[in-house]
């Protein structure tokens, strides 16, 4: 198997003959990462195992399970369902590549091929993966702050409840307000209040050293902070380094009834749920108790953090 390079995408090769192999390998080494399975078994195997293949090149006769039946279990998968299907087999009648595109291959290929031909599709189908990846991404990102938005949030904090529920394990959100962002608009202009909100952004994910924590965009000013298998305390700790964090932006705002420079209050809740049990209550039910924490940060006289807990019996 080649060893794979980050900076190239990458193609699983399924095929049960090894001249075929060595054919698609001297053809696409040079551009691309290439993974190698000799059967469907190892072909699906390498799908499932971080990170999945752009693209996977597919015989359709082999033994156990031939192509046909690889791409059926690929496609049942949530993980391996978007990745692209080319076929490349020897059968060359017009039912079996009508049946191979109908089973969800983006390209059927017949041996003996072009090789630039085959070169050429690849990189075409390719092209339309990195074009569609791109916009996935710049569907989960807030257009100002180039941090994830609220959809991704919502996404993440229904995943991460699922996950402290089912192990038993806490969970922490964070609900964040810009301290008298109207004023500060009204008197610096909204193309200032648009360079604030990036450099608040840009200081809320430095201040988060965990891969699991993320800031996203709520909406406005506010922003909202996950923090996976996060205990009352570590929170209210990962709360006021982000306070802090902003406070030393140096951000001047005569405006502010809080602080000489733009401030941020912060509402903390930490779920505890009962562990094994199967918790019925909906994750917004949590978000809705810091955004209650926030509140009271703002109504007892701002810059500062208003934390508490909560155990799934009382949502």
């Amino acid at each position: 198997m080649a060893t794979p390079n980050k900076n190239k995408a990458r193609i699983l090769i399924v095929d049960d003959e090894k001249m075929n192999i060595k054919i698609l390998v001297d053809l696409l080494k040079d551009e691309y990462s290439l993974i190698l399975a000799r059967s469907g078994a190892q072909a699906l195997k390498f799908s499932l195992n971080p990170p999945p293949p752009d693209l996977i090149l597919l015989d359709v006769v082999m033994p156990e399970m031939g192509g046909y039946q690889v791409i059926k279990e690929l496609k049942e998968h949530d993980l391996t369902k978007e990745i692209p299907v080319i076929f490349i087999t020897a059968l060359n009648s017009v039912e079996d590549e009508e049946h191979g595109l109908k089973l969800g291959a983006v390209d059927y290929i017949t041996k003996p091929f072009s090789p630039p031909i085959v070169k050429m599709r690849i990189h075409n189908h390719l092209r339309f993966v990195h074009q569609h990846k791109l916009l996935d991404k710049l569907a989960y990102l807030d257009a100002l702050t180039e941090i994830p938005n609220r959809r991704r949030f919502d996404e993440v904090l229904h995943k991460e409840f699922l996950r402290s529920t089912r192990n038993g394990i806490p969970l922490s959100i964070g609900m964040l307000d810009v301290d008298f962002f109207k004023q500060y608009n009204d008197h610096y202009g909204h193309a200032m209040g648009d360079r604030t909100l990036q450099s608040i952004a840009s200081a809320l994910e430095d201040t988060l050293k965990r891969p699991a924590d993320m800031v996203a965009r709520y909406g406005g000013e506010e922003f909202v902070i996950i923090m996976p298998e996060t205990d009352s305390d570590a929170a209210q700790q990962v709360a006021e380094r982000v306070r802090l964090a902003v406070l030393n932006l140096n951000i001047p705002h005569l405006y502010s009834k809080a602080s000489e420079s733009v401030s941020i209050s912060i509402g903390i809740i930490t779920f505890y749920p009962r562990p094994g049990l199967a918790s019925s209550p909906v994750a917004e039910s949590i978000l809705e108790r810091a955004d209650r924490n926030l509140y009271m940060a703002k109504q007892t006289g701002r810059n500062r953090v208003c934390a508490t807990v909560l155990g799934d019996q009382f949502l």
